[in-house]
């Protein structure tokens, strides 16, 4: 069985999406699965073992790119694929599994895409409430039982351990004090990230008590976690920008605690399986929570049905919302360390 598969463009969707991997191997023992990325999650796939080959597709968000998914096709037409799943629900990212020429091409009906599949399915989001079991029951047949969160193979990122050392090593971490790691991040909006002050009162609590802290995100998480420093009057050690997605996944393996927002960053330290304070704000652990069995979740009150926090990019004048509280973080803390 030869599947290929498009895959999701954000960095934590792309650890969940592992989860439909995992559920295909234990279909099909000698499936091979490539996938097709977009090059913000790509780096990823690396670290999967259920993937066989991985392509890199160079779109860029919100534009067709036409000619980067014909390239794409033209490298992929002779490879005869019995099986194209489409996870996005867009109408452009299912066009390369019509082009493969694939019997089965799977996929949301999502944009009206009725000439791409030809398996559409239905996204009843009563019976699937998690990102997960959507994905997962795109590799069942449409009639199978979908599984209950619990028992969905969770995502594991392989870990390069040399990479890792040489990462303790260059930042000179001292053996025998726990290494924390903040990240202050969310790429989908200023709703979702905890406020800096907060991780600053955290920050310095954690190296008070003799905690090594660095700050992992992006280079647009630079400033932010340049202010939390600052605010913290303590010397933390900002790695935002200053790593590949590849350094993040190693350098998070080696960590005692991981403390973040809802975010992709949030997805990779569940699936290297250390523990982590997963902080929820305008989103909701009830679709997107970190699986990881070491995880705790703080989840921000919302009592306000007038609005969609899904959709929420800023918080600005929202009636009926209450923060997670530094304190109730500090008492995690204290329960993991």
């Amino acid at each position: 069985m030869n599947i290929l598969i498009f895959s999701p463009a954000w960095v934590g969707d792309m650890v969940m999406a592992q989860t439909l991997f995992k559920v295909l191997h234990q279909q099909y023992p000698n499936v091979t699965i490539d996938v097709i990325a977009p090059p913000w999650p790509y780096d990823l796939l690396q670290r999967m073992p259920e993937v066989s080959n991985h392509y890199k597709i160079n779109v860029q968000r919100g534009k067709f790119s036409w000619q980067a998914r014909r390239d794409i096709a033209r490298q992929l037409q002779d490879k005869h694929y019995d099986w194209a799943i489409t996870m996005p629900i867009t109408w452009k990212s299912a066009l390369n599994g019509y082009w493969s020429d694939a019997p089965r091409r799977t996929g949301f009906l999502g944009e009206m895409r009725y000439g791409l599949l030809n398996d559409r399915r239905k996204l009843d989001v009563r019976q699937l409430p998690y990102m997960v079991q959507r994905y997962v029951s795109l590799g069942l047949e449409p009639d199978a039982k979908i599984p209950e969160l619990q028992n969905i193979p969770q995502p594991e990122l392989k870990v390069d351990k040399k990479n890792a050392q040489s990462w303790l090593q260059k930042l000179n971490f001292q053996q025998g004090q726990s290494i924390v790691a903040l990240m202050p991040g969310a790429e989908f909006g200023p709703a979702k990230r905890w406020p800096a002050e907060n991780y600053a009162l955290i920050a310095k609590d954690l190296v008070q008590s003799g905690s090594q802290v660095l700050l992992l995100g992006s280079p647009k998480d630079f400033d932010t976690a340049s202010e939390i420093e600052q605010k913290s009057g303590v010397q933390l050690i900002n790695l935002c920008g200053k790593t590949s997605l590849l350094d993040a996944v190693d350098i998070l393996s080696c960590a005692d605690l991981a403390i973040s927002n809802d975010s992709g960053l949030m997805h990779i330290a569940a699936a290297v399986k250390i523990p982590q304070i997963a902080i929820y704000r305008s989103s909701t652990p009830e679709f997107t929570p970190p699986l990881n069995d070491r995880a705790v979740i703080l989840q921000a009150e919302f009592n306000n049905l007038s609005v969609d926090r899904i959709k929420l990019k800023s918080l600005d004048g929202i009636e009926g919302f209450t923060d997670v509280s530094a304190d109730s973080v500090k008492l995690k803390i204290k329960s993991i360390l």
